[in-house]
């Protein structure tokens, strides 16, 4: 991104996340860089009513998770999410999930996504180029030094 600050959202651990250790879950690590990722989108101005009716959806490829420390009921976490666009038909997406009360690293999550062609069913060509046409504030989508 080329703010000075990640895009963060707070979440809080709710009992139903949680295994029988007690731990949060995989997929709910997963779900909460979801929505970190799309409350971003949000922030950024791009209507996702705009993106489908122009034939389009995002789509995730790859994620990695690396769990760091335990995440725990009543734990609550800020989800950062940094876009990074370095060519090609993919973008990569870089998220940090810190506990508030300490601010201990729990995970990081890196995911490659595009933006396929619904039509087409195929990945598009330069998305971040595509994310410009949507993006009201392109710069929280790391595209402020972009032009289409």
């Amino acid at each position: 991104m080329t703010t000075t600050e990640a895009f963060m959202v707070r979440v809080e651990v709710r009992a139903y996340e949680l295994d029988t250790q007690g731990h949060v879950t995989t997929a709910v690590y997963l779900q909460y860089a979801d929505h970190a990722r799309w409350s971003l989108l949000q922030a950024a101005g791009v209507d996702l009513d705009e993106v489908r009716r122009a034939g389009l959806g995002p789509v995730t490829l790859e994620t990695m998770v690396r769990f760091r420390r335990e995440l725990r009921l009543g734990h609550a976490v800020d989800v950062s999410c940094e876009f990074d666009w370095p060519g090609g038909r993919t973008g990569r997406v870089h998220q940090k999930l810190h506990r508030v009360d300490d601010g201990s690293l729990v995970a990081e999550v890196d995911s490659v996504g595009g933006l396929l062609d619904l039509g087409a069913r195929r990945l598009v060509a330069d998305p971040g180029e595509h994310w410009l046409r949507f993006a009201r504030r392109p710069e929280m989508l790391g595209l402020s030094g972009r032009r289409t």
